[in-house]
């Protein structure tokens, strides 16, 4: 094979590649949105005060450990748990709950009496399993949460 040869079929290839390219997007920015939305929400749609707390907001939740003292249906939120939390340590009258979306529960579900580690990042919180301390659930910022959302996008 000369280099011309192969210098054309490199940019047959490469075109062939080209042409195929939104397509694959589409499908790469679809399947990210997919997951990502199983995993998170913005703050304002899943974080709010119990009916013990002082406060209906987010900005009592801490980072820190919190024990699961409730677990039900989210109300008027299809396929999504609402899980009430207190803090472990520290004021124990800290309550609050997060509706999380049951996908992000798919591998493991939790239970009454576990601990939920919830830690405070810069685009909102993570909500992690407190044994594993591995994350099931990101509640973002509005702002943040915002960015993540699918656009089509042309090449």
């Amino acid at each position: 094979m000369t280099f011309t040869t192969f210098t054309r079929a490199f940019a047959l290839a490469l075109a062939a590649a080209a042409c195929t390219l939104p397509a694959h997007a589409d499908s790469v920015a679809s399947s990210a949105s997919s997951a990502g939305s199983a995993s998170s929400a913005s703050i304002s749609d899943s974080i709010g005060g119990s009916s013990n707390s002082s406060s209906g907001d987010h900005r009592r939740v801490t980072t820190g450990p919190y024990r699961v003292i409730d677990i039900a249906q989210a109300p008027a939120k299809a396929d999504t748990t609402r899980v009430t939390l207190r803090a472990v340590a520290g004021d124990s009258a800290t309550e609050f709950w997060v509706d999380v979306p049951d996908r992000a529960l798919a591998d493991r579900r939790i239970a009454k009496d576990e601990v939920v580690q919830v830690n405070e990042r810069v685009y909102g919180y993570e909500f992690a399993y407190g044994d594993t301390k591995k994350a099931f659930f990101l509640a973002l910022q509005d702002d943040w949460y915002r960015e993540l959302a699918s656009r089509k996008v042309t090449i």
